[in-house]
């Protein structure tokens, strides 16, 4: 296929002094991209992304996120209100006192949502969400670095 579309017009072949014109794409369908979407105006929020980083390292009661964050009890509820909407976190009482509510991530509803995020961003499947460089497929290629720092 041309440039154009149509083969033999005078942009069938590209020229220094005429402008390539792209072929619109008009049969493209919208990706879904709901559940990514959600899941980025969850952490969009700093306390509610910082709860989940928290968690990584285990449960945690909202005394404890309040003090972190020097936020008040009730908006850190509101907070966790909202992930354990979204199914990424649960709540389990204290064994001993029931007063007592903590808070974990839900691991498998984490990976979900990892995965509805690289598929928005297309992260190469060839760097780990970790950072660390895995067997290339070859579809994408991370950009060289310049020679000499970020200068002009």
């Amino acid at each position: 296929m041309t440039r154009t579309g149509v083969p033999g017009t005078a942009l069938d072949k590209p020229s220094a002094s005429a402008p390539v014109r792209p072929c619109p794409r008009l049969g493209v369908r919208a990706p879904d991209i709901a559940k990514g979407s959600a899941v980025a105006s969850l952490l969009a929020d700093r306390t509610r992304a910082g709860i989940l980083r928290l968690l990584r390292d285990g449960p945690f009661g909202v005394c404890e996120f309040s003090a972190t964050f020097a936020e008040r009890e009730n908006n850190v509820s509101n907070h966790l209100a909202k992930l354990r909407d979204a199914g990424l976190v649960r709540a389990t009482r204290h064994e001993g006192d029931a007063r007592w509510v903590f808070y974990e991530r839900d691991e498998a509803a984490i990976d979900a949502a990892r995965a509805a995020l690289l598929d928005i961003l297309g992260w190469p499947e060839s760097v780990g969400v970790d950072g660390e460089r895995r067997a290339s497929s070859g579809r994408h290629r991370p950009t060289p670095a310049r020679e000499g720092g970020d200068r002009e």
